[in-house]
């Protein structure tokens, strides 16, 4: 006769394993609002489980491994060897065996970590980890990556959470299934937790039951980190006079997820009314309550992958950008991009400490080509067939040259206008200023062809008709395409 024990976590397993498939794979977005389809998601052909040869992933893997059998998928583990402890080999080892011993496929990646600090030692080991599972995922082609958090690491969380003063989104603690795209690096791989609603001691039990052998992580008692101290010295204090708290700070954080999702809808209707392409329209911001802006500008964050930043910085941020006069060409600093003002208004763009005046001047030739790319200057140089632009026969013979301004160019764009500085052209264009910085210019021989942003010099053009060419300049910069690729707000939400 089964051990009921053992049928209840099993079953707790299939259960949570099998909500999860239905929500990563059978969710349909409709505006900002999710709709579950009836339709059970069909199980997918392949799944993973982050193994580290501890307790919590060595059940994971023993009840990962029957479900696999069960269902006909391929089941991988990948584990990481940070080389921290002199006991890594031995770990590495220990997993390769088990998933031998259960016909499991394994894989593995060592990482180097070179931070003294503990608090830095901590993080740096965790990004590596996951930056290095989700690098096995995208080769192995699995979807969907496992891991083995319980509800007393939800409950530590979300305690973590509070000390630190965070607001709801940190409060909503760990979902049973969500895309990581910082920590794995793709948006498309999913990552899931199917044994939130077990206990620890629950684990221990079934390891003990099975026969099931782990490894122990001498780090996981060393009070320097903030989750050992948390886990060592205040729950058990807790766990004597709140018996059963890791189930009710769990609802709690089941409450704040739902909280949680309320906001960002809300952020989603802001961003609706306020987004232009790739900007915010300050007038249409101003008309929404402080904490409205702010939950909108963490939204605008959060879509870009950026750091979230305090409740204080946001709040300073949010002031300067509201009090600022019309005319001021604001910029706030953020660890990983700006946030300017410009003409009423607002953009995120990529922190750029690139020395512009360092970079050389690339002469080239151009034989036909449809693009030439400039890596160095961030983007590419197109020539488009058109019935406006010069000739390409005598673009073809021309020496040219991609260079950034070195001040004082002028240029006429019509035989009717007035020959005009740069600096004015590009006002009268409305292109920002630290724009303009990063457009380069085309020279044919001494003249000035092409500044992108503007257009030609009309001296240069040829006569309407066919055998002519256009210049277009596309940024193609990584750090540009992470900050407003191609993001057409207004169009998408």
């Amino acid at each position: 006769m089964a051990n009921p024990q053992t049928v209840s976590m099993t079953a707790q397993f299939e259960s949570a394993l099998k909500s999860i498939i239905q929500r990563a794979f059978s969710i349909s977005f409709n505006g900002d609002t999710e709709s579950q389809s009836s339709v059970d998601a069909p199980v997918p052909s392949s799944l993973a489980i982050a193994y580290s040869g501890g307790l919590d992933s060595s059940v994971l893997l023993a009840l990962a491994a029957q479900y696999a059998a069960d269902h006909q998928v391929k089941l991988s583990a990948f584990h990481v060897h940070h080389g921290i402890s002199p006991n890594a080999d031995h770990w590495l080892a220990h997993c390769a065996a088990e998933c031998e011993r259960l016909g499991v496929n394994f894989d593995q990646r060592r990482i180097a970590l070179r931070n003294a600090d503990k608090t830095g030692v901590e993080e740096a080991a965790r990004n590596s980890r996951y930056a290095a599972l989700g690098e096995m995922c995208r080769q192995h082609q699995v979807p969907l990556l496992l891991a083995a958090h319980h509800i007393d690491d939800q409950a530590e969380t979300v305690l973590l959470q509070l000390l630190r003063g965070s607001g709801v989104a940190g409060l909503s603690g760990m979902d049973a299934v969500n895309a990581a795209p910082t920590l794995l690096g793709d948006p498309t791989l999913l990552m899931a937790r199917p044994l939130l609603t077990i206990s620890r001691a629950q684990l221990e039990d079934y390891a003990t039951t099975h026969d099931i052998t782990y490894v122990e992580d001498e780090s996981n008692h060393d009070p320097r980190y903030a989750r050992n101290a948390l886990r060592h010295q205040l729950m058990p204090v807790l766990s004597q006079y709140f018996v059963g708290f890791q189930e009710r700070l769990t609802r709690t954080a089941g409450h704040m997820q739902s909280s949680q999702k309320l906001l960002v809808e809300l952020a989603a209707q802001d961003m609706r009314e306020c987004a232009g392409d790739n900007w915010l329209a300050l007038e249409k911001v101003r008309q929404l309550s402080a904490a409205r802006i702010d939950n909108l500008l963490r939204y605008w964050f959060g879509l870009h992958d950026l750091r979230m930043p305090s409740s204080a910085w946001l709040s300073e941020m949010r002031d300067q950008l509201l009090s600022a006069k019309a005319d001021a060409q604001l910029c706030v600093t953020h660890p990983e991009c700006h946030i300017r003002r410009h003409r009423n208004r607002v953009f995120l763009t990529p922190r750029d400490d690139l020395d512009r005046e360092e970079i050389d001047p690339i002469p080239f030739r151009w034989n036909g080509e449809a693009e030439l790319a400039f890596p160095i200057y961030g983007g590419v140089l197109h020539f488009d067939a058109s019935e406006q632009g010069v000739a390409a026969d005598w673009l073809s013979q021309q020496p040219l040259q991609l260079q950034y301004r070195s001040g004082g160019e002028r240029m006429k764009l019509a035989f009717n206008r007035p020959t005009k500085a740069l600096k004015y052209l590009y006002q009268a264009a409305d292109i920002p200023a630290w724009e303009r910085e990063c457009l380069p210019l085309v020279r044919a021989g001494a003249k000035l062809l092409f500044a992108a942003g503007i257009g030609f010099d009309c001296h240069l053009l040829a006569e309407e008709g066919g055998g002519n060419v256009t210049l277009r300049w596309k940024a193609d910069n990584l750090s540009l395409r992470k900050v407003f690729p191609e993001l057409r707000l207004a169009e998408q939400l």
